[in-house]
């Protein structure tokens, strides 16, 4: 046993000493030399960076000849309605001087209607918020974000009256209701 050990060992060694007469240093002189031409070729400038100018800043002043794309008819129809509004002596405008209400502050979509009351002969609806409060209001009653009012109570819906732009620079009345959410 101890003698395939030694033979073994003996091999080892034998193999180690041939492939390491395998990396003597001769025979690299041709390598030598390509490197040396690659070299002496490469000696070659690196051009600098090209010079960037700055470029003029442009200001669009065209926004305010109007919409390239709208016929000659239709921008007269616009501009004669818009004279119109202008000389009745703007139209109808919400009250922004008035007390905003609570319900106000949220989309007219994100209100939902759950009920309603009755009280001395008055209907009363009672509206969820998003934030899970549930007010009881009347006819009368502002709601949403568009200066809604509240017009008339039924047992299933709410009827109410939106003051919208009108895209003109005046203002259009817009009916929306809210009808009963069953859960």
């Amino acid at each position: 046993m101890l003698g395939v050990v030694k033979y073994r060992a003996c091999l080892a060694v034998g193999l180690l000493a041939i492939f390491l007469t395998g990396c003597s240093g001769g025979g690299h002189q041709d390598l030598q030399q390509y490197i040396d031409e690659v070299k002496a070729s490469r000696k070659s400038r690196i051009e600098p960076l090209p010079e960037f100018v700055p470029v003029e800043n442009f200001t669009y002043a065209a926004d305010k000849l109007g919409d390239p794309f709208m016929s000659w008819q239709t921008k007269a129809a616009l501009a004669a309605k818009t004279e119109q509004k202008a000389s009745s002596g703007g139209g109808l405008q919400p009250d922004l001087g008035r007390r905003r209400e609570p319900l106000e502050a949220f989309p007219l979509d994100t209100l939902r209607m759950v009920g309603t009351m009755q009280k001395d002969g008055q209907t009363s609806a009672l509206i969820k918020s998003p934030d899970g409060l549930v007010s009881r209001i009347t006819v009368g009653n502002y709601l949403g974000q568009n200066y809604g009012q509240v017009v008339a109570i039924e047992q299933d819906s709410v009827e109410v009256m939106e003051i919208v732009p009108d895209g003109l620079g005046s203002w259009t009345k817009r009916p929306a209701s809210l009808a009963i959410v069953t859960e």
